[in-house]
């Protein structure tokens, strides 16, 4: 990893001649602080021309050899991505609301290694470049940058550490990733054989060693096109791959469970059974490859979803246990290939996956209700949109609940009619209080009385949620809450409710703020937001009338 690089030097006080030659060490490879000065001590000293330094990209002082090539921006354009001082309003996991939509985009983003396709996990709120981010912009409070790269083809570029890069198919992209955009498509093969190579980074990494490579220094390396043109067409015999992806943390994501990653299996036929469908199934217009299309179609004739998102785990309403019912959709997904067997390998990867130990009994029952709520969480980076409500014993009630479907009907039938049969079968059993008393507490999220409320640090307080009735455009994080402070979810999600970074952007106007801070950690009451919406509703009428 690149952090930051120490340099020492001794100049003299002269004007330069044209012969004038330095001498230098390259200490940059050791390992460490030892094998840094023992290369001091010993290493080859390079002596070069001082005047052919003036012929390196924005004349940089490098101690390596000068090639004859010509540099990759003569063959390409480095563009800079899009960014917000405030990504918290801005920005979300594609999977926190349904998608396609028409205020949000897909946005690609960063890849800790090199692929062919990914960073594809977001979506920014662009509400088609005409709105607030738009304003924003145009006030300096977001950099509206990466308009000449859309809808083209190339490579995205991470900016930092390595430098791993992926193939670029024309959306959106964010500020920490660099479009690499080739001023002829035919030369895209060998610039992705060169910028997907070792050399590449090397090459990089050898005139610019900071923690953030520029968009532009990303192109300013020597690039030998027809070496690279040769390779790539040994590599590619049939072209560069088309969009696709096995990862279900990806938008590019086909949506079936069998041909899902190894450990994803469960979490992504549990997801299609609560109801939820990635972005590459909902978007006929979406770039991807054939194989993608004819997984999407085998998924798209699976059983169909539950009616109302919302599975409880123990029988309810003359509907099988929940076990039962995935144990069914799997057997449906693999078809003549599922066996016994499968459920506990399967069972056995989602934990591996998640460095969990199984559950002692490697079933659907026991695996629902002692590791998937953490693992489904973990695997989408704690903005989990499926729910597991709880009444918190092992034997008890627990649901789980589709983020996106949980209306404030669909929260009222959870908590009186789903939890009712339950608290109505259970009659003197013991378990029967823990349900009420989750019963009494999802009535509470229905109120949002505070502490049971939702705060949306950047909204007037008018139009902040009035009991239970999210705005799916707020994401996980806010809406979640709730449910948190409740304590019915079997697994807490990472998510800190203090300070979003930066300053330069202020809250909601009527929201007390210190030294410009973005804070989240607050509470409005019913009171408060009926009194700002009829404050607000007097504003309007007044104005109607005056005109």
């Amino acid at each position: 990893m690149y952090s930051f690089n120490i340099g020492m030097s001794i100049s003299s006080y002269q004007r330069p001649t044209s012969n004038m030659r330095f001498a230098g060490i390259d200490a940059s490879e050791a390992a460490n602080p030892a094998a840094k000065a023992t290369m001091l001590c010993s290493g080859h000293i390079r002596v070069l021309g001082q005047a052919a330094q003036r012929e390196n990209p924005d004349s940089r002082i490098s101690l390596g050899e000068a090639s004859a090539h010509q540099l990759l921006a003569r063959y390409a354009h480095g563009v800079h991505g899009l960014g917000s001082k405030d990504a918290p309003m801005f920005f979300r996991q594609f999977w926190e609301r349904p998608l396609p939509n028409s205020a949000w985009e897909l946005l690609q983003t960063t890849i800790d290694s090199g692929c062919d396709f990914g960073g594809m996990e977001q979506a920014v709120f662009w509400q088609r470049g005409e709105g607030i981010l738009h304003e924003r912009g145009s006030r300096g409070e977001a950099v509206l940058a990466g308009a000449m790269a859309w809808g083209k083809s190339g490579i995205l570029v991470s900016q930092m550490s390595a430098l791993p890069a992926c193939l670029y198919v024309g959306d959106i992209f964010d500020k920490n990733a660099a479009a690499i955009i080739p001023r002829n498509p035919t030369h895209l093969p060998a610039i992705w054989a060169f910028c997907s190579s070792p050399e590449y980074a090397i090459a990089v990494r050898r005139i610019d060693r900071a923690l953030k490579v520029t968009n532009s220094t990303l192109v300013k390396v020597p690039f030998d096109l027809v070496h690279w043109q040769k390779v790539a067409s040994e590599r590619y015999l049939n072209g560069l791959p088309e969009p696709y992806s096995d990862d279900p943390t990806q938008w590019l994501f086909h949506g079936h469970p069998r041909h899902a990653e190894a450990g994803t299996e469960l979490h992504v036929a549990l997801a299609r059974l609560t109801g939820y469908r990635w972005p590459a199934e909902t978007d006929p217009e979406m770039r991807l490859s054939v194989e993608a299309r004819a997984r999407i179609a085998e998924a798209a004739a699976l059983p169909e979803a539950d009616a109302d998102g919302l599975l409880a785990l123990v029988p309810v309403l003359g509907e099988r246990p929940l076990a039962d019912r995935l144990r069914a959709y799997c057997a449906a997904a693999w078809g003549d290939s599922w066996t016994a067997s499968i459920e506990a390998t399967l069972i056995a990867a989602a934990c591996e996956r998640a460095k969990d130990k199984p559950p002692k009994q490697p079933t659907l029952d026991a695996w629902l209700r002692t590791h998937a709520a953490r693992q489904h969480a973990k695997l989408f980076h704690d903005r989990p949109f499926l729910w597991w409500i709880t009444d918190g014993r092992a034997d008890g009630f627990t649901a789980i609940a589709h983020y996106h479907r949980l209306t404030r009907a669909n929260l009222e039938r959870l908590a009186y009619t789903v939890l009712g049969d339950w608290i109505t079968r259970l009659g003197t059993d013991p378990r029967a209080e823990a349900a009420r008393v989750l019963q009494a507490k999802l009535a509470r999220i229905l109120e949002g009385e505070t502490p049971y409320d939702i705060f949306v640090r950047w909204k007037p307080l008018e139009k902040q949620p009035l009991g239970w009735d999210p705005d799916l455009d707020d994401g996980v994080r806010l809406n979640i809450r709730p449910f948190i402070e409740a304590k019915v979810l079997s697994f807490d999600p990472n998510v800190k409710y203090t300070v979003d970074r930066g300053k330069d952007v202020a809250s909601a106007p009527w929201f007390p703020v210190f030294n410009g801070e973005r804070r989240n950690d607050h509470h409005t009451s019913l009171e408060e937001k009926r009194a700002a919406r009829a404050a607000d509703e007097a504003k309007h009428t007044a104005s109607a009338a005056g005109e």
